[in-house]
């Protein structure tokens, strides 16, 4: 096991790929430990200039934060909401292409992290992603307002934020959380294949027009950063 690597999350590398998979044995919360190792999996990647993907274990991507720490509000949730912003804007301004494979379940934070990647893969089958913290009673934070207007499709914004709509795969695909779908046994190799393309692109150049193409959404993050957190 390496630095990068803890109980829940493992690298492998590839060509010019590192696949960082998610797997806490139950949905993937969002814990301060998994946000922390997949912080030291995205460090090993940057130091090396590889591709991400980012994928988790079958059936589960993420169900979002832990939510024995949102529940118990206080410090602690405050600081979990602010380490999760921190992630999607890292994934937002990642050097390299960020690719997802959506195995399974991608809710609430999940959900924002898959408008946080470059290009998210789902898969065919019973499965939901989507914003449902206002149906578990959570209003949504200014940054992940922000973070839903500008990647989802003007169309869902309403449904899929305001009424907690959540999606199966195809339907995610017009919504804007997926780019496209596949089988389930397909999902890591389509990966591995779009991050081979990906990697033939000049990094310089992928960079510094990724951080044009977002530089308003980056603004409007930071001020609704400063909203959620202002005074923390």
């Amino acid at each position: 096991m390496t630095a990068a690597e803890s109980s829940i999350v493992t690298t492998q590398a590839g060509d010019n790929y590192l696949l960082i998979t998610m797997d806490d044995g139950k949905a993937n919360a969002l814990s301060f430990a998994m946000l922390d190792a997949l912080n030291a999996a995205l460090d090993q990647a940057e130091a090396s200039e590889q591709v991400v993907i980012i994928a988790g274990r079958p059936g589960k991507f993420s169900a979002g934060f832990d939510l024995k720490v949102m529940g118990g509000g206080g410090a602690d949730m405050l600081r979990l909401l602010q380490q999760g912003a921190d992630l999607s804007e890292r994934l937002l301004n990642f050097p390299m292409p960020v690719i997802f494979a959506v195995s399974g379940h991608s809710l609430a934070m999940g959900a924002l992290l898959c408008l946080s990647a470059d290009y998210r893969i789902g898969m065919t089958g019973d499965f939901k992603i989507g914003l449902n913290e206002v149906a578990i009673g959570m209003t949504l934070p200014w940054f992940a307002v922000e973070l839903a207007k500008a990647r989802l499709a003007p169309q869902h914004l309403t449904q899929a934020v305001a009424l907690a709509k959540v999606y199966d795969p195809s339907v995610a695909v017009a919504a804007g959380y997926l780019d496209e779908i596949v089988d389930p046994d397909r999902l890591v190799d389509r990966a591995v294949a779009v991050a081979t393309s990906f990697g033939a692109l000049n990094n310089t150049a992928h960079r510094e027009t990724k951080a044009r193409i977002r530089e308003q959404l980056m603004d409007q993050i930071k001020a609704g950063r400063n909203r959620d957190f202002e005074g923390a």
